[in-house]
């Protein structure tokens, strides 16, 4: 995405318009520390050629006192400063992070995937924090900098005109100095998150999948996979550090050479009887803090760098437009729960070749029991997918209660279908958290209902805790027959007009299955419940069942008129039936 550095400025400038006040009084305070700065010198002169060479030891007295009150003075400012400065920064992360954070939660899965997990998690810790290093920097380092470098020049200037000859000379040097290696490295910073994002990408995986990693003995593998995104990270740092570290040294030789020709300067002044010795002292402090400005005002430059790749990487998040784009209708909440296929093709964002579903057309009537059955790779996850609107099918309609899902509000539409996925998703925190959100208004005999249908009350009453015992993140500290029942009891919670289980109760044995469907043909008359399988003991009681074969409905009926009118459907069942010990048909 092309975004403008104009655009990015305007977009991050709007999170420090909440804290104007403070962004005012940093800099406000600042020039105060910087004019108490600017001041010691002259009155340091003053104690030199008056005080202690005319030996006027009350002069030296009353200029130290102000001098000590001056820097008091300049200390509370600078300390106000960075208080200032902090509340400003650190208020315009947090705002910056919350709205990059609600952007990145209504992003499709289209566009999550196409940022990549690691991504987005650097975009939200480390490029934010950039950023708000840069506004910190910039409200007081560039202020304090700016002001000591010019007010530096005209204080040097009024003790001498002959020293501007020293800083025609100087200036100019580092200056193009600056101007050439900050050239080569701003490219280079960008290049850096993108491989901070490699790094992130990696330790994200193996957090996530370390289970897997741990069964097939793949610890060393993954180490030097980490390894080689760690060691890049820091060959990229190395290599913008190596340009960066040439720029001090070189800014240090022309400083001291400035300070030779000070010296100089001064020294024939002196002879001449037309200078004195505190104002040469003074003009050395003033040509250290105009160069030192100089410098630190390159240190901001990569600074500078660093946030524009930062910002422009946190804008590409901000600025783009969720694919999935919500309607305006909004349903009366009475009961439905249809929903219509109409000659539906879809195929995964960003694939070639064939659609995942094929011109797939049937309707489900409100609370029936709704059975899609195929084999992996048939469509069935795709084609649920469809009706909350994770994706958009590509041709045809998917509709709900007679309206396209794509006129919905989406948090309408979302809250009329509750989904149970075929990988529990579950939470730290308490069972009663996990499951209440399904409805975070619930009761806690609400709770405990849901968990009773979902038959799940079985085994949390056994913990020592109960509906209060901790569940370590992920689920870790559950098999995954207890994630599933608490999955399915937080999505009967919601008690929602269509209730779709994809594969979901795969790790349950058949006899805790057929207690949940009792209990669901019980308390759940009126819902909708489609249910996507690939058992058929799964489905085989539901009032229809849909066959899919590579994307297509191949057949549809109950079960009795499938194994009478579908072979494929008689080759699951035999071979399931099979290995059941119940023979073929």
């Amino acid at each position: 995405m092309g975004i403008r550095r104009n655009d990015i400025e305007m977009k991050l400038a709007k999170y420090l318009k909440p804290y104007w006040l403070f962004t005012l009084l940093t800099p406000l305070s600042m020039v105060g520390e910087v004019l108490v700065d600017l001041s010691q010198p002259r009155l340091m002169a003053k104690i030199v050629d008056e005080g202690v060479v005319g030996g006027n030891m009350e002069l030296i007295i009353h200029t130290g006192i102000i001098m000590m009150l001056l820097i008091c003075f300049g200390g509370m400012c600078g300390v106000g400063s960075a208080a200032f400065s902090g509340m400003a920064s650190q208020g315009f992360a947090r705002d910056l992070r919350n709205d990059t954070f609600k952007k990145v939660m209504r992003l499709s899965f289209e566009q999550t995937d196409k940022f990549t997990t690691g991504s987005l998690v650097t975009r939200l810790t480390n490029d934010i924090t950039q950023v708000q290093q840069f506004v910190d920097f910039a409200l007081r380092m560039l202020v304090r900098d700016s002001i000591l470098f010019v007010g530096g020049i005209i204080m040097m200037l009024s003790l001498d005109i002959n020293f501007g000859l020293v800083l025609v000379c100087a200036l100019p040097v580092e200056m193009v100095l600056i101007m050439i290696l900050i050239k080569k490295a701003t490219p280079i910073y960008s290049i850096v998150q993108k491989k901070l994002d490699k790094v992130n990408s990696v330790v994200q995986e193996n957090v996530a999948g370390a289970r897997v990693v741990k069964a097939f003995v793949r610890e060393e593998h993954e180490a030097e996979r980490f390894d080689k995104a760690n060691v890049d990270l820091m060959q990229t740092n190395l290599k913008v550090q190596k340009i960066m570290s040439i720029l001090n040294p070189l800014l240090m030789i022309v400083m001291n050479l400035s300070v030779i020709a000070i010296i100089l300067i001064g020294g024939f002044q002196v002879e001449a009887g037309e200078m004195k010795v505190g104002q040469i002292m003074a003009a050395l402090t003033y040509i250290n803090q105009i160069l030192m400005g100089i410098m630190m005002i390159s240190m901001m430059f990569q600074s500078i760098s660093r946030a524009n790749a930062s910002g422009k990487r946190i804008c590409e998040v901000l600025y783009i437009e969720p694919v999935i784009k919500p309607g305006s209708y909004v349903s009366d909440n009475g009961k439905g729960g249809a929903v219509s296929f109409k000659n539906v093709s879809f195929k995964y964002p960003g694939t070639n070749g064939e659609p995942v579903i094929k011109n797939l057309s049937v309707d489900i009537k409100p609370g029936e029991n709704f059975a899609v059955l195929g084999a992996t790779g048939s469509g069935k996850s795709s084609l649920i997918n469809l009706i909350p609107r994770f994706y958009d099918a590509d041709e045809g309609e998917v509709l709900v209660d007679g309206v396209n899902v794509k006129e919905y509000d989406l948090d309408c539409l979302r809250k009329k279908i509750g989904m149970v996925l075929q990988k529990s998703e579950l939470f730290s925190g308490t069972v009663y958290d996990n499951i209440a959100w399904g409805d975070k208004y619930a009761s806690k005999t609400d709770i405990e209902k849901a968990a009773k249908i979902a038959q799940a009350d079985e085994f949390v009453s056994l913990m020592p805790a109960g509906y209060d015992g901790y569940i370590a993140e992920k689920g870790a500290s559950l098999s995954g027959g207890q994630k599933q029942r608490l999955s399915i009891a937080r999505s009967i919670l919601k008690k929602p007009e269509i209730l779709i289980f994809d594969d979901s109760t795969s790790a349950l044995d058949l006899g805790t299955e057929s207690r949940l469907q009792r209990a669901l043909d019980e308390n759940l008359k009126d819902i909708t419940v489609i249910k996507i399988a690939q058992r058929i003991a799964s489905v085989m009681n539901c009032d229809r069942i849909a066959v899919l074969e590579h994307g297509s409905l191949c057949a549809l009926g109950t079960h009795e008129e499938l194994l009478k009118t579908s072979e494929v459907y008689r080759d699951i069942y035999n071979s399931q039936m099979k290995n059941s010990g119940e023979g073929d048909l």
